[in-house]
């Protein structure tokens, strides 16, 4: 809110919008902007503001708008009425010549109240229907798909001269209405859920005088959390109750509204099939009472001259009105993929047509989302890491721990198609993007990444998504990047938090990464603090297993093997190494051999030289690990995850000062490091040639660094998730579960 003098209210007040709220604190000052902010030129509005007891901080917000600007009314509810009647308290103080009810987490287009007060004032209808556009989460914006009937409307029309506006949606905000016309109507917002359309429907009815403003002034929110549309609840039996008074409008006022009956029962039998036709929104237990509720509701209401529709409809429809629930039950999955396919590829058309180059990106969002409605399975897991680069990580020894105890349950890989060839014989896998990958990732009931999976395929409802992450956090992540934009690059935030609403179970492998990532990574997930799955390997660990890898490696018996990996500086462009690593194994001398491990997000740099190994491409930093007698790093959480075999650890930061500046920390590395530190290559040298890595001093930090950051490894941490979330059991041991902030 911009800290100007209050804006005084005009003298006249032409539109008066009613604003419910109710736990929108996050969207509201966007919402408030949009109506009174600079974007609106048209000044004859007020705002009736009615703060529903809501619990967050909402009320004050307005009650601070109000105070800069007197065109803002608010009036604070003693207690939650819901949105039907908080509309109604908003009427009743409204002063305006018509009123518009707009969502408080959504937000009018720029210009807005201009062109409906324009198209007010030129032609005085009973009710002026505005055009809008749907906003995804990522800020994609979509123009309504009956946008067409819009165009070439003329500027004022009956309902009898245009019934399909019928069709169009049947919500308060899409719809400026005459107040003396609303108010002469007796008509009241129902409770609960759909209570807007026991007014939306009555006022179209009996409008002598309708207008359509081809314009796109409204932006409705799509998907938020806990929008009606999103949620599974008992009350979408309430839409019943809200047509049966729409119907007894339609008795009481007969003259005028009794020609539309046909036309409302068709949209009533199509929105009730369509609630118990989308994935989630009826409780499974109560789909039966659904379906018989509709079965009465259509016999009942069924206008004498009513004729079924051809087609799957027609025969839905028949099975509705004949109670058939086992026959109708048996080509739902049908009717759900057809109807979800042609509003997909709807949607990609229109997408490709807006934008061409993105057409396979609209496809294949379509084919996923059409995918949705197909029904779960049960046995089914998905597997992926690092953004699909292979089989690798924490998901990985979670996948082999629930083959293991839990074989019922199918684990298949997502992988990108140049790194097929990671994953191990006898592991099934798709290919990131294919047909078959987005069908399985549809239908998976489990999903399992160490980083988000693309935002632009939602988790469908009921399923589990297990965020394991993939490292303990040193340096600043999540909401914490606020602060450091040169680490962020152009990090979307509002989209991060949507995807960490996804997440059913994030795995924490120490109090402190649950302690920072509850608070970067915001959500209703629960915590497991099992430790992290991938470090059994290490624990695990037998001296067999470390000859082996080091014999792949070419690493000599009595050789000391020193792992070298540093991490990415994701807040500059580097092309130097911060090490000379020919310089340093020279150095060392013959009975060393470093092993140089780049991170996954920058080019290895090593060539290849005496004493000098390049196993960037590894398949398994655990194994290097195992392998490795001493780790030198910088600031990558290998640290944490070396630091459970109690080997040296040596902390090379040459760089330190300016890396704390720009990506921001957590830990003062220097003060708290596991060993040794070095800020130049003379001296982590003099570190090696001295020994003074192996030293009691460095053994002492060893130990206060791993009673920290390493309490839970115990080489149990896989079975710990796998029981927990597939079987499931609370996690035990060294592991308790919390819950996310």
């Amino acid at each position: 809110m911009a800290d100007t003098p209050a804006v005084q209210p005009s003298e006249e007040v032409l539109i008066s919008v009613v604003l419910p709220v109710y736990r929108v604190q996050e969207y509201l000052p966007e919402c408030l902007d949009s109506i009174l902010g600079a974007s609106q030129s048209f000044r004859g509005v007020e705002v009736v503001a009615v703060d529903d007891c809501s619990p967050d901080d909402s009320g004050a917000l307005l009650d601070a708008y109000a105070a800069q600007d007197q065109r803002l009314r608010v009036v604070h509810l003693p207690q939650n009425v819901g949105l039907g009647r908080a509309r109604s308290e908003g009427l009743a103080q409204a002063k305006g010549d018509y009123v518009w009810f707009v969502d408080s987490d959504d937000r009018l287009t720029d210009g807005a109240l201009a062109a409906v007060a324009a198209r007010l004032r030129r032609t005085e209808p009973d009710v002026l229907l505005v055009d809008h556009a749907l906003v995804a989460p990522d800020g994609a914006v979509e123009r309504n798909v009956r946008a067409h009937q819009f165009r070439g409307a003329p500027e004022t029309f009956t309902l009898a001269e245009r019934p399909g506006t019928l069709d169009l949606i049947m919500t308060a905000w899409s719809r400026v209405l005459r107040r003396e016309f609303l108010l002469g109507l007796d008509l009241e917002f129902g409770h609960g859920y759909y209570e807007d359309i026991s007014v939306t429907y009555p006022v179209l009815l009996a409008a002598r005088r309708l207008s359509m403003l081809d314009r796109v002034c409204y932006h409705y929110r799509r998907g938020r959390e806990g929008a009606i549309t999103n949620t599974s609840s008992p009350k979408h039996f309430d839409l019943f109750g809200q047509y049966e008074r729409i119907f007894a409008f339609i008795d009481r006022e007969a003259e005028t509204a009794e020609p539309f009956r046909r036309a409302v029962f068709d949209r009533t039998v199509r929105h009730a099939t369509t609630v118990l036709g989308t994935p989630g929104l009826v409780p499974e237990n109560m789909r039966r009472d659904f379906f018989r509720k509709t079965s009465e509701h259509f016999r009942r209401f069924r206008p004498n001259d009513y004729f079924h529709p051809s087609g799957l409809r027609g025969l839905q429809y028949r099975l509705v009105e004949r109670g058939a629930y086992p026959a109708y039950a048996a080509m739902e999955p049908v009717n759900r993929l057809r109807l979800a396919l042609r509003t997909a590829l709807g949607r990609a058309r229109r997408a490709a047509r807006r934008a061409p180059r993105l057409a396979a990106t609209a496809v294949r969002r379509a084919y996923y989302r059409a995918c949705l409605v197909l029904p779960v399975d049960d046995r089914l897991a998905v597997y992926a890491a690092y953004w699909s680069r292979g089989y690798a990580c924490n998901p990985a020894a979670v996948f082999e721990k629930a083959r293991e105890l839990t074989p019922a349950i199918r684990g298949v890989w997502v992988v990108a198609k140049d790194r097929t060839g990671s994953i191990p014989p006898g592991v099934d896998y798709v290919v990131d993007g294919s047909a078959r990958c987005l069908r399985t990732m549809a239908r998976a009931k489990y999903l399992v990444n160490n980083v988000n999976f693309p935002y632009e395929l939602p988790k469908r409802r009921g399923a589990v998504l297990v965020q394991t992450q993939h490292g303990t956090p040193l340096k600043k992540m999540g909401t914490d990047l606020r602060d450091h934009p040169a680490a962020a690059r152009g990090m979307n935030f509002d989209r991060l938090v949507e995807q960490c609403r996804r997440w059913d179970f994030l795995v924490s492998p120490n109090p402190h990464t649950t302690e920072v990532f509850t608070r970067v990574y915001p959500g209703g997930y629960e915590v497991l603090e099992t430790g992290y799955p991938r470090v059994d390997r290490l624990v695990n660990a037998s001296l067999d297993q470390a000859h082996r890898v080091r014999d792949e490696l070419g690493i000599a018996p009595g050789q000391t093997a020193v792992l070298y990996a540093p991490t990415h500086r994701d807040h500059e462009d580097r092309t130097s190494a911060l090490l000379d690593v020919r310089r340093f194994a020279d150095e060392l001398g013959d009975d060393h051999v470093l092993l140089v491990r780049a991170h996954y997000f920058d080019t290895p740099q090593t060539a290849p030289s005496q004493g000098v190994v390049d196993v960037s491409s590894h398949p398994s930093i655990e194994d290097l690990c195992v392998a490795a007698d001493v780790l030198i790093t910088d600031y990558s959480s290998v640290m944490f995850d070396y630091a459970a075999l109690d080997r040296p650890i040596v902390i090379y930061a040459p760089d330190w000062e300016t890396y704390r500046r720009a990506r921001g920390v957590y830990l003062d590395l220097l003060a708290e490091a596991p060993g040794a530190v070095a800020t130049t290559q003379e001296q982590l040298a003099e570190i090696f040639l001295s020994g003074e890595y192996t030293g009691p001093h460095v053994a002492e930090q060893r130990s206060g660094f791993r009673a920290r950051f390493c309490p839970y490894d115990d080489g149990h941490a896989a079975e710990r998730v796998v029981r927990s979330v597939f079987l499931p059991e609370p996690a035990n041991s060294n592991g308790t579960a919390t819950t996310g902030s």
